[in-house]
Protein backbone atom coordinates (compact mmCIF):
# COMPACT_ATOMS: atom_id res chain seq x y z
CA UNK A 1 0.00 0.00 0.00
CA UNK A 2 1.23 3.58 -1.10
CA UNK A 3 -0.21 7.02 0.16
CA UNK A 4 0.33 10.24 -0.60
CA UNK A 5 -0.20 13.65 1.24
CA UNK A 6 -3.16 15.40 -0.73
CA UNK A 7 -3.21 19.00 1.04
CA UNK A 8 -4.32 17.40 4.45
CA UNK A 9 -5.53 13.93 3.47
CA UNK A 10 -3.52 11.15 2.40
CA UNK A 11 -4.55 9.02 -0.86
CA UNK A 12 -4.16 5.55 -0.52
CA UNK A 13 -3.09 3.38 -4.11
CA UNK A 14 -4.12 -0.10 -3.42
CA UNK A 15 -3.46 -2.57 -5.94
CA UNK A 16 -6.69 -4.15 -7.84
CA UNK A 17 -5.61 -7.14 -9.70
CA UNK A 18 -3.07 -7.74 -11.88
CA UNK A 19 -3.62 -5.02 -13.55
CA UNK A 20 -5.12 -1.76 -11.92
CA UNK A 21 -4.58 -0.28 -9.12
CA UNK A 22 -8.15 1.71 -6.82
CA UNK A 23 -7.23 5.44 -4.97
CA UNK A 24 -9.23 6.48 -2.54
CA UNK A 25 -9.27 8.73 0.19
CA UNK A 26 -9.17 7.64 3.74
CA UNK A 27 -11.25 10.68 5.35
CA UNK A 28 -13.86 10.41 7.57
CA UNK A 29 -15.08 13.68 5.46
CA UNK A 30 -17.86 12.49 2.22
CA UNK A 31 -16.93 16.03 0.98
CA UNK A 32 -13.35 16.34 1.22
CA UNK A 33 -12.80 12.42 -0.02
CA UNK A 34 -15.13 13.39 -3.32
CA UNK A 35 -12.94 16.75 -3.54
CA UNK A 36 -9.50 15.20 -3.16
CA UNK A 37 -10.29 12.17 -5.33
CA UNK A 38 -11.63 14.72 -8.05
CA UNK A 39 -8.95 16.99 -7.97
CA UNK A 40 -6.43 13.88 -8.39
CA UNK A 41 -8.05 12.48 -11.11
CA UNK A 42 -7.77 15.69 -13.21
CA UNK A 43 -3.93 15.66 -12.29
CA UNK A 44 -3.65 12.30 -13.59
CA UNK A 45 -5.67 12.95 -16.79
CA UNK A 46 -3.27 15.72 -17.70
CA UNK A 47 -0.42 13.90 -16.40
CA UNK A 48 -1.20 10.29 -17.94
CA UNK A 49 1.94 7.84 -16.98
CA UNK A 50 2.89 5.53 -19.69
CA UNK A 51 0.95 2.20 -20.16
CA UNK A 52 -2.16 3.58 -18.36
CA UNK A 53 -5.06 2.34 -20.62
CA UNK A 54 -8.40 3.60 -19.15
CA UNK A 55 -9.55 5.76 -15.63
CA UNK A 56 -13.09 4.96 -14.27
CA UNK A 57 -14.11 7.87 -12.11
CA UNK A 58 -16.31 6.44 -8.97
CA UNK A 59 -17.82 9.12 -6.79
CA UNK A 60 -15.06 8.10 -3.53
CA UNK A 61 -12.33 6.73 -5.78
CA UNK A 62 -10.33 6.00 -8.86
CA UNK A 63 -9.73 2.62 -10.85
CA UNK A 64 -6.66 3.44 -13.14
CA UNK A 65 -6.00 0.14 -15.31
CA UNK A 66 -2.51 -0.56 -16.70
CA UNK A 67 -0.67 -2.82 -19.57
CA UNK A 68 0.99 -5.23 -17.86
CA UNK A 69 3.20 -5.84 -20.96
CA UNK A 70 3.99 -1.71 -21.20
CA UNK A 71 4.47 -0.80 -17.06
CA UNK A 72 4.46 -2.16 -14.02
CA UNK A 73 1.76 -1.63 -10.51
CA UNK A 74 4.77 0.07 -9.07
CA UNK A 75 5.68 2.42 -11.81
CA UNK A 76 1.86 3.50 -11.52
CA UNK A 77 1.63 4.00 -7.55
CA UNK A 78 4.99 6.08 -7.60
CA UNK A 79 3.02 8.29 -10.38
CA UNK A 80 0.27 8.59 -8.64
CA UNK A 81 2.26 9.08 -5.71
CA UNK A 82 4.07 12.11 -7.07
CA UNK A 83 1.19 13.63 -8.79
CA UNK A 84 -0.80 13.95 -5.42
CA UNK A 85 2.40 15.56 -4.19
CA UNK A 86 1.94 17.73 -6.75
CA UNK A 87 -1.40 19.15 -6.24
CA UNK A 88 -1.77 22.30 -4.19
CA UNK A 89 -2.49 22.72 -0.74
CA UNK A 90 -6.07 24.36 0.17
CA UNK A 91 -8.92 24.43 -1.60
CA UNK A 92 -8.28 21.77 -4.97
CA UNK A 93 -10.85 22.50 -7.27
CA UNK A 94 -10.37 25.24 -9.65
CA UNK A 95 -13.15 28.20 -8.91
CA UNK A 96 -15.67 27.84 -12.24
CA UNK A 97 -19.21 29.24 -12.46
CA UNK A 98 -21.89 27.18 -11.40
CA UNK A 99 -24.26 26.19 -14.45
CA UNK A 100 -28.26 25.01 -13.65
CA UNK A 101 -30.13 22.71 -16.07
CA UNK A 102 -33.31 22.06 -16.37
CA UNK A 103 -33.96 18.74 -18.14
CA UNK A 104 -37.00 17.60 -19.78
CA UNK A 105 -37.57 13.36 -19.05
CA UNK A 106 -40.40 11.51 -19.94
CA UNK A 107 -41.48 9.36 -17.26
CA UNK A 108 -43.64 6.35 -18.68
CA UNK A 109 -43.13 2.24 -18.42
CA UNK A 110 -41.38 2.57 -21.91
CA UNK A 111 -39.20 5.42 -21.05
CA UNK A 112 -39.04 4.33 -17.50
CA UNK A 113 -39.01 0.53 -17.32
CA UNK A 114 -37.68 0.37 -13.49
CA UNK A 115 -39.78 2.91 -12.40
CA UNK A 116 -42.83 0.98 -10.91
CA UNK A 117 -40.05 -1.30 -9.34
CA UNK A 118 -38.36 1.92 -7.83
CA UNK A 119 -41.62 2.96 -6.40
CA UNK A 120 -42.33 -0.76 -4.95
CA UNK A 121 -38.82 -0.28 -3.03
CA UNK A 122 -39.16 2.63 -1.44
CA UNK A 123 -43.06 2.34 -0.51
CA UNK A 124 -43.99 4.69 -2.76
CA UNK A 125 -46.67 4.91 -5.91
CA UNK A 126 -44.80 5.70 -9.29
CA UNK A 127 -46.35 9.19 -9.74
CA UNK A 128 -44.77 9.95 -6.37
CA UNK A 129 -41.09 8.88 -7.42
CA UNK A 130 -41.39 10.75 -9.78
CA UNK A 131 -42.61 13.94 -7.55
CA UNK A 132 -39.74 13.16 -5.46
CA UNK A 133 -37.24 13.04 -8.48
CA UNK A 134 -38.86 16.39 -9.56
CA UNK A 135 -38.58 17.94 -6.32
CA UNK A 136 -34.35 16.82 -6.05
CA UNK A 137 -31.72 19.64 -7.08
CA UNK A 138 -29.03 17.39 -7.65
CA UNK A 139 -25.33 18.34 -7.77
CA UNK A 140 -23.26 16.79 -10.66
CA UNK A 141 -20.37 14.89 -8.27
CA UNK A 142 -18.23 13.89 -11.32
CA UNK A 143 -17.97 12.98 -14.90
CA UNK A 144 -17.87 8.91 -15.42
CA UNK A 145 -17.24 6.92 -18.12
CA UNK A 146 -18.06 8.58 -21.20
CA UNK A 147 -18.38 11.82 -19.73
CA UNK A 148 -22.06 10.75 -17.65
CA UNK A 149 -22.83 13.25 -15.04
CA UNK A 150 -22.90 11.62 -11.48
CA UNK A 151 -25.20 13.48 -9.25
CA UNK A 152 -25.80 13.98 -5.57
CA UNK A 153 -29.07 14.64 -4.14
CA UNK A 154 -31.89 12.06 -4.68
CA UNK A 155 -34.72 12.39 -2.46
CA UNK A 156 -36.73 9.49 -1.77
CA UNK A 157 -37.51 7.70 1.43
CA UNK A 158 -34.26 5.26 1.41
CA UNK A 159 -31.65 4.20 -0.78
CA UNK A 160 -32.42 3.05 -4.36
CA UNK A 161 -30.60 -0.46 -5.01
CA UNK A 162 -28.68 -1.26 -8.14
CA UNK A 163 -30.17 -3.94 -10.45
CA UNK A 164 -29.58 -7.44 -9.47
CA UNK A 165 -28.82 -8.29 -13.38
CA UNK A 166 -27.98 -5.19 -15.43
CA UNK A 167 -29.34 -4.15 -18.13
CA UNK A 168 -27.01 -4.92 -21.83
CA UNK A 169 -28.42 -1.91 -24.03
CA UNK A 170 -29.25 1.37 -22.06
CA UNK A 171 -30.62 4.03 -24.73
CA UNK A 172 -28.85 7.60 -24.89
CA UNK A 173 -30.67 10.21 -22.23
CA UNK A 174 -31.45 7.34 -20.06
CA UNK A 175 -32.24 8.94 -16.26
CA UNK A 176 -31.29 6.10 -14.01
CA UNK A 177 -31.09 6.47 -10.42
CA UNK A 178 -29.03 4.29 -7.34
CA UNK A 179 -28.37 4.71 -3.90
CA UNK A 180 -29.22 8.55 -3.45
CA UNK A 181 -27.85 9.17 -6.74
CA UNK A 182 -28.61 10.07 -10.82
CA UNK A 183 -27.14 9.62 -13.57
CA UNK A 184 -28.05 10.58 -17.60
CA UNK A 185 -26.71 7.54 -19.83
CA UNK A 186 -25.06 9.49 -22.85
CA UNK A 187 -24.33 6.88 -25.38
CA UNK A 188 -25.92 3.35 -25.57
CA UNK A 189 -24.20 0.84 -23.61
CA UNK A 190 -24.97 -1.48 -20.42
CA UNK A 191 -25.96 -0.33 -17.10
CA UNK A 192 -26.65 -2.15 -13.55
CA UNK A 193 -28.54 1.81 -12.15
CA UNK A 194 -32.27 1.96 -12.42
CA UNK A 195 -33.76 3.23 -15.36
CA UNK A 196 -36.93 5.58 -14.36
CA UNK A 197 -37.58 8.10 -17.25
CA UNK A 198 -35.67 9.39 -20.46
CA UNK A 199 -34.34 12.67 -21.99
CA UNK A 200 -34.88 13.99 -25.79
CA UNK A 201 -31.98 16.07 -25.19
CA UNK A 202 -28.28 15.19 -26.31
CA UNK A 203 -25.51 15.36 -23.41
CA UNK A 204 -22.91 14.80 -25.09
CA UNK A 205 -21.91 15.73 -28.72
CA UNK A 206 -18.15 14.62 -29.98
CA UNK A 207 -18.49 16.62 -32.78
CA UNK A 208 -18.77 20.02 -30.44
CA UNK A 209 -15.15 21.78 -30.12
CA UNK A 210 -16.68 21.14 -26.14
CA UNK A 211 -18.76 17.44 -25.76
CA UNK A 212 -20.20 18.92 -22.44
CA UNK A 213 -22.14 21.69 -21.07
CA UNK A 214 -21.53 20.52 -17.43
CA UNK A 215 -18.88 20.19 -14.73
CA UNK A 216 -18.64 19.32 -10.78
CA UNK A 217 -20.75 21.10 -8.85
CA UNK A 218 -23.14 22.30 -11.86
CA UNK A 219 -26.82 22.05 -10.31
CA UNK A 220 -30.01 19.86 -12.03
CA UNK A 221 -33.45 20.10 -11.86
CA UNK A 222 -35.42 16.79 -14.06
CA UNK A 223 -38.38 18.48 -15.21
CA UNK A 224 -41.29 16.02 -16.34
CA UNK A 225 -43.15 16.25 -19.25
CA UNK A 226 -45.37 13.80 -21.67
CA UNK A 227 -44.30 12.13 -24.81
CA UNK A 228 -46.18 14.61 -27.15
CA UNK A 229 -44.24 17.63 -24.81
CA UNK A 230 -41.40 15.88 -25.45
CA UNK A 231 -41.84 15.66 -29.29
CA UNK A 232 -42.51 19.52 -29.25
CA UNK A 233 -39.18 20.36 -28.10
CA UNK A 234 -36.49 21.70 -29.48
CA UNK A 235 -34.53 19.37 -27.70
CA UNK A 236 -30.87 18.98 -29.26
CA UNK A 237 -27.80 19.57 -27.44
CA UNK A 238 -28.25 20.08 -23.36
CA UNK A 239 -27.29 23.66 -22.68
CA UNK A 240 -27.47 25.73 -19.07
CA UNK A 241 -30.91 27.57 -18.40
CA UNK A 242 -28.69 30.06 -15.90
CA UNK A 243 -24.43 30.46 -15.15
CA UNK A 244 -23.82 32.19 -11.81
CA UNK A 245 -20.56 32.73 -11.20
Amino acid sequence: MDTAQFATVAITVEPFGDSAVMVTVPEADRGVRRAAVTAFRDRFLANRPHGVLDVVSGLESLLIEFDPLETALQHIAYAARLLAERIPAGDPARPRPVHRFAVPVVFDEEAGPDLASVAEEVGLAPAQVVEAIAESTFTISLLGAAMAPMMDGLQVPGPVRRRAEPRTDVAPGAIMIAGTNAIIQPFPGPTGWRVVGRTPHTIVDISRPDPVSFGTGDLVRFVPVTRDEAAALDAGFLLPVEVRA
